[in-house]
């Protein structure tokens, strides 16, 4: 059953989360979407629904500074602010009778490099990680965006039409840009040492297979990478997310 929960960040900002309990919960998992994205996109609810039928319970939720329920603004979303909104909802989740460690984590875009990050930082509390089209780098980052970066950089701000809601134009500062060269999955890569599943899209460009690769090759431990064909970065075709669903219901079995 889905239950709808407000609670305060850190910085006292409201973060809206769906709570979707179990019967004999064999897990506990917190699925996070990408920049601008929210809780109750077809993808993260694709991710959310293949773990319910596992028999885990899930978490997903809205950061702060995106277009879902959550206060903010979305100019002023960072790499931090997603990290900091995930260890936030975790430290909440700990008080709750149904927690559990260690937990899953799922995360697309820069909510793959948060839960990644969360999962190098506190291994131990991490039973498997699944970042899905994951930003691995502010550096890899910058090699896509190339082209785009300069201008942005000039002018502060870069404004374009969102995908998945035509006639929204986002604007997000050059302050991004910055906060997201702090980070770099490399960096402490040996520490992933759970089962690690990626997922990405054949036609992503902005967290090509490339990048995918060069983060697979250093994995430790447990690892697969599955390249969707004729994919884009987010997933939204019936096709892509039943192919998805698959491959997560597959890896749970693993994982358990």
């Amino acid at each position: 059953m889905e239950e709808k929960i407000t609670i305060k960040n850190r910085e006292s900002k409201r973060l809206v989360l769906v709570l979707e309990l179990v019967k004999n919960q064999k897990g506990l998992v917190f699925v996070m979407h990408g920049l601008g994205g929210s809780k109750d996109q077809k993808h993260i609810k694709t991710f959310s629904r293949a773990f319910i039928e596992s028999g885990y319970s899930t978490v997903r939720f809205d950061v702060t500074h995106t277009f879902g329920e959550s206060e903010g603004n979305y100019e002023d979303a960072t790499i931090t602010n997603y990290y900091e909104d995930l260890e936030d909802i975790i430290k909440w989740a700990k008080s709750q009778r149904w927690y559990e460690e260690p937990f899953c984590l799922v995360g697309h875009s820069l909510g793959g490099i948060s839960v990644a990050l969360y999962a190098e930082n506190y291994p131990t509390k991490v039973k498997a990680l699944a970042p899905i089209s994951v930003v691995v780098s502010g550096k890899l980052s910058m090699e896509v965006h190339k082209k785009e970066w300069p201008e942005w950089k000039r002018n502060g701000w870069m404004i374009k039409e969102s995908s998945t809601k035509p006639g929204l134009m986002k604007k997000l500062k050059w302050a991004h840009f910055e906060d997201r060269l702090k980070y770099n999955l490399l960096d402490k890569v040996e520490n992933l040492t759970m089962p690690v599943l990626l997922i990405v899209g054949e036609k992503d460009e902005s967290t090509p297979p490339k990048h995918q690769k060069i983060l697979y090759k250093k994995l430790p431990g447990k690892k697969e990478l599955h390249i969707i064909k004729n994919a884009p970065h987010t997933f939204k075709d019936e096709k892509h997310l039943e192919e998805i669903k698959k491959i997560f219901l597959d890896w749970i079995k693993k994982i358990n």
